[in-house]
């Protein structure tokens, strides 16, 4: 009961050295503790504390909403509640659903107190945006931060897990076996070797509170660095919060002001967590010594507590490097179990008894021998003439039967050397007809795209003749004025080379417009058919999501059209903001998003608003209709014929696209993950020439969002009625999204108004 009493005035003692309890609180709430512990038996027990108001301690109730305007989150439920303020069951109920986030997050609200000064923020804001960067299967993901104006509290949004953390396991199940702890552990060390490895980034705040165990069985280590940060700007606030992490886990060194944090601040936590699951309790109190020495814990040898007395070492010099080592040098240490002794004795006893056994059999065949060999001698004397007569009849036996197997082997090596000609002349003739149908593959392509091509330019003319012809039919019916001054030259359509690229002059010469590909007139069919969403369910697809594709619908696009080899460019955008002085009022910086980028990348940032003065600043340069195209014109020209569901066929790779390789599709590879935008033309283009339609960035289109496609127009046009303006079509997926948000089919919506580092647009051009 003692042992309980010191863990709650442990914890209790956390929260008011993190500013959550005021010190009269803290008084109150310690002496109902003591007076809990110490009541002499048969004594009442002490007045129960008043009951507390619905809600929490800061102020949070179940069914509140939080969040800015743009970014509202509904509580569900409580968590639980630490030094580093509440964590909750939320719904997400903006946009950010929209992008594919899970409709279920985690929020973790911090105190406003911990973060009510300018740099403090912007400190938890670094800390939350490298924590995202953090793509590890045993670190919860960390989608964002905001901030509820109603509240002033910082929140961070992430990853929502069904299960119970370290600590609650330990409550449960008391002392663990070492295998347990082992395996328990090792995820971590996998997690935390990836955030040095990778990011150079070490925890600080290791404890059983920040290990979680899903309901599946997976090991989530949480609260990567950001609790630490804002303890130490708590320090600055008054608040005493003098050392990183939590008090007895905490490594003497932390919080010095150390240039570098070292992972063996991490060592010294993992090394106390494993006495503690090991035996049920700390091994230190609060204050600690030099010379505090826990007892050996009975599942440890001496060398395994030599390398646990090591991890927890005062002197950081003398820890292991990483919890990789310390555990692996546990394992090292482990020697033989006392199992594996005992089986050790047994196999030698059983060793001696064979050998005795042995030994017996032996001397009673050396008598048995010795009677024998006597009768041998006169038998061998009798045998030794036959034998020589058997022995000259076998020679030659063996004679005529080596010369037998000589022949046989001398046939079987012409035989197969027979084989092995015809073999070669097989695969020779094979390797013929490979490359010669190769070779007819490649001029059949090669002859379908430049029909492709030559059909879009016969319709494109076709429409100019048919135009002229109205024109001239239009002048003839009304006779000119006699003093009516000659009609000026009109704007020639420019005529695509011999790939089918397309580009517009600027009117004053001082530059192109994008590389456009001319595409043809014709029918598909638009959304999902029921094999498809299957595949997609399996790969995680929500079913509100599928419902958006149906009914699968033929569409008839019934005039070519242009559209952009490629989304637009830093360096396109870069040129619009120059000449324009373009300024945008977004969250996002289009020219510093937060990952590496030139000017070949895709423009992020850009909201669909900030699109169409793009559009209209190309059209008055050019003379041309530049616009968005409509959802159905970017879904056939995605597909360029093809029926599956992406244009590479019903899977896909990172070697065809820039997603969140971590996860796969319909029994795809696993591949890479980038953390961002890949350069335009990386990665091999459709069949109609078109860059980039999966992944890399969500492409705006023209259309407003729709539930479904009842009542969708079947002529290839936009979709602009019967629905809220201000929220527009996004197409393709992106490099931060799972492969099941590329598909051909999928559609996504965002408010015209906003903008992202993950959405970007692509350039129509009408064919005049």
């Amino acid at each position: 009961m003692m042992q309980k009493a010191r863990e709650k005035l442990r914890e209790l003692r956390a929260l008011h050295d993190d500013g959550l309890l005021s010190e009269q609180e803290f008084e109150r709430r310690k002496n109902a503790i003591l007076d809990a512990e110490y009541a002499p038996p048969g004594a009442a027990p002490a007045p129960a504390p008043p009951p507390a108001r619905q809600g929490t301690e800061l102020g949070f109730m179940t069914g509140q909403e939080i969040g800015p305007q743009n970014r509202r989150y509904r509580l569900e439920r409580l968590i639980g509640t630490g030094g580093m303020g509440q964590v909750w069951q939320a719904t997400d109920l903006a946009t950010h659903a929209e992008l594919g986030s899970s409709e279920m997050v985690a929020l973790k609200i911090l105190p406003p107190q911990l973060t009510q000064s300018a740099t403090h923020a912007k400190l938890l804001i670094e800390e939350a945006t490298q924590a995202r960067k953090l793509a590890h299967e045993n670190i919860v993901r960390v989608y964002e931060w905001a901030q509820d104006p109603a509240t002033a509290s910082y929140f961070i949004i992430m990853e929502c897990l069904d299960g119970e953390d370290l600590e609650h396991y330990l409550g449960r199940q008391g002392a663990l076996p070492l295998p347990t702890v082992q395996e328990l552990l090792q995820p971590v060390a996998d997690a935390l070797s990836y955030a040095w490895e990778k990011h150079k980034l070490v925890h600080r705040d290791l404890k059983p509170g920040n290990v979680f165990l899903t309901a599946k069985g997976d090991i989530k280590l949480l609260d990567y660095g950001i609790a630490t940060r804002v303890r130490n700007a708590g320090s600055s606030l008054g608040l005493e919060t003098p050392n990183a992490g939590t008090q007895g886990y905490r490594a003497p060194e932390a919080g010095t002001h150390q240039r570098q944090p070292s992972p063996r601040l991490d060592v010294y936590a993992v090394a106390v967590m494993i006495y503690q699951m090991l035996e049920g309790r700390m091994p230190f109190d609060d204050a600690r010594s030099a010379s505090d020495l826990p007892s050996k814990p009975q599942a440890l040898n001496a060398p395994q507590w030599q390398v646990l007395q090591n991890g927890f070492s005062l002197t950081a010099e003398l820890r292991p490097q990483s919890v990789q080592a310390l555990l692996e040098g546990l394992e090292r240490a482990a020697g033989p179990s006392p199992e594996e002794l005992a089986e050790l004795a047994r196999q030698e006893q059983a060793r001696l008894a064979q050998q005795q056994k042995q030994a017996a059999l032996a001397a009673e065949q050396a008598r048995e021998a010795a009677v024998k060999e006597a009768r041998a001698r006169q038998e061998e004397l009798d045998q030794r003439r036959k034998a020589e007569i058997q022995a000259a009849a076998l020679e030659k036996q063996r004679l005529d039967k080596l010369r037998r197997e000589q022949e046989a082997q001398r046939h079987f090596e012409a035989e197969e050397a027979r084989k092995l000609r015809k073999e070669a002349l097989r695969g020779q003739l094979r390797a013929r007809r490979e490359a010669d149908a190769a070779m007819a593959l490649q001029e059949h392509q090669e002859l379908q795209r430049k029909a492709i091509v030559a059909k879009a330019e016969a319709a494109y003319r076709a429409e100019q003749e048919r135009a002229r012809r109205e024109e001239a039919s239009r002048a003839a019916a009304v006779p000119a004025p006699a003093s009516a001054p000659a009609p000026e030259q009109e704007h020639a359509e420019p005529v695509a080379n011999a790939e089918g690229i397309l580009r517009d002059d600027f009117l004053d010469g001082s530059g192109q417009g994008p590389e456009l590909v001319l595409i043809p007139s014709g029918r598909f069919q638009m959304g999902a058919h029921e094999t498809e969403h299957k595949a997609a369910i399996q790969a995680g697809s929500q079913q509100a999501w599928l419902e958006r594709e149906l009914p699968q619908h033929w569409v008839g696009i019934e005039r070519p059209f242009a559209l952009a080899r490629h989304p637009v460019s830093v360096g396109e955008w870069r040129a619009f903001v120059k000449a324009t002085g373009w300024a945008g009022g977004s969250e996002t910086d289009w020219d510093n998003p937060g990952f590496v980028q030139n000017e070949q990348h895709p423009v992020v940032g850009v909201s669909w608003n900030d699109a169409q003065l793009y559009l209209a600043w190309m059209s008055e340069r050019t003379g041309r209709k530049y616009r968005l195209p409509s959802e159905a014109e970017w879904e056939y020209a995605c597909r360029a014929g093809t029926r599956t569901a992406f244009n590479v066929g019903d899977t896909i790779s990172t070697e065809q696209a820039n997603y969140d390789g971590l996860y796969v599709y319909n029994g795809g590879p696993r591949g890479v993950y980038r953390g961002g935008t890949t350069p335009l033309g990386t990665f091999a283009p459709n069949s109609w020439g078109l860059f980039d339609m999966h992944g890399n960035v969500w492409e705006w289109v023209q259309d407003v969002v729709h539930d479904n496609y009842e009542g969708a127009p079947v002529d290839g046009s936009a979709w602009e009625e019967g629905s809220d303006s201000s929220r527009r079509i996004l197409r393709g997926g992106s490099w931060l999204y799972h492969p099941r948000y590329l598909r051909s089919a999928l559609r996504n919506g965002f408010s015209t108004v906003l903008s992202n580092d993950i959405v970007g647009f692509r350039v129509a051009r009408t064919l005049d």
